[in-house]
């Protein structure tokens, strides 16, 4: 195992001249300047990830696991609204951004099991592990196979929607997202994250992915869960989220308002608050299934701020939602 330092880099170019959505102004500004992270370089026979560790003693402690085609920078305006209340720590899975790829591209168990011996090395537990897209397949095996290092779960945009699990459908819908408005920054991110990665390790990682039920492991998963699904996330739909909150024995669902699948995580601000929020909540039981939607109330950054009555018993096992438009 290797540690050292290293500056989260990320593209900070400005584009001027673009139409703009008046919720794209934010997020297409330059990325924010991060404290420099320890990295470490953990490596398990032939198989390697890494993790960059802002250290905070006695904060709450946060794991940030990426998407497909991703790597650790996804998270850099998500961290840098959490950074000064949290202890966090991201990961480069194998094959993505700078970190090597293994032989053969790994299960999403074996991936959970390959960032727990990475915590474990560390003498890291009780954290809150949140994922995005494919990562919060990760995250959930990591939480069903490893309870003891995981506390709490976010799980934001998972995939893989049943209804859709194939390559052309998740590429259609993966267009789709990015046709309808995502911001430049999202665009130029994961334009260089997905390069990084190259589209022959990205197809048999992609097919892993698929492979997996994520439905057959939710019900495994103990600690309390926060689904987060964006209004505009044509890849992880309300449908499917409500779904994966009826599977998780203790959840609740938010939506935020204008944000795509990349978008969602991608613009930082509005889904780290409802998870600061969510994690310094009371520990007093919840109604399993819980949904928050965006409301009125709701500020201008179009983030959910209130709680709605739970989810009817019939919605929360069939997948379907009530009316789509969100007031």
């Amino acid at each position: 195992m290797r540690r050292h330092r290293q500056e989260s880099g990320a593209d900070r170019a400005q584009h001027p001249g673009r139409a703009q959505r008046p919720d794209d102004t934010a997020m297409d500004q330059a990325d924010p300047a991060l404290p420099e992270p320890e990295r470490i370089d953990f490596q398990l026979d032939s198989r390697e990830l890494h993790l960059f560790r802002w250290s905070r003693p006695g904060a709450p402690r946060v794991l940030l696991v990426h998407g497909i085609g991703m790597g650790h920078s996804v998270y850099d305006r998500f961290l840098s609204e959490i950074q000064t209340e949290c202890e966090a720590i991201a990961i480069d899975l194998p094959g993505f951004a700078d970190c090597p790829e293994p032989a053969d591209p790994l299960t999403m168990p074996q991936t959970a099991d390959l960032v727990a011996a990475a915590l474990r090395s560390l003498g890291i537990g009780s954290l809150v592990a949140v994922g995005h897209s494919m990562g919060a397949q990760v995250v959930s095996e990591l939480a069903a196979r490893h309870p003891d290092l995981v506390r709490r779960v976010v799980l934001i945009a998972p995939s893989v929607n049943p209804a859709e699990r194939t390559a052309l459908m998740q590429g259609y819908r993966m267009i789709q997202d990015l046709a309808e408005g995502e911001p430049l920054s999202v665009l130029r991110k994961a334009t260089k994250t997905y390069l990084q990665a190259g589209p022959v390790w990205f197809l048999r990682k992609l097919r892993q992915m698929l492979a997996h039920r994520l439905e057959h492991c939710l019900p495994r998963v103990s600690q309390p869960a926060l689904v987060i699904q964006g209004t505009r996330d044509h890849v992880s739909p309300r449908g499917w989220a409500v779904r994966i909150t009826g599977l998780l024995p203790d959840a609740e669902m938010r939506q935020i308002q204008d944000r795509g699948h990349e978008a969602l995580i991608s613009s930082g601000q509005p889904v780290a608050r409802h998870v600061l929020e969510w994690i310094g909540a009371d520990e007093a039981p919840r109604s399993p299934g819980a949904d928050s939607s965006d409301s009125p109330g709701a500020d201008s950054s179009g983030s959910a701020a209130t709680a709605r009555p739970a989810l009817a018993a019939e919605e929360l096992a069939s997948g379907i939602s009530h009316a789509d438009a969100v007031t």
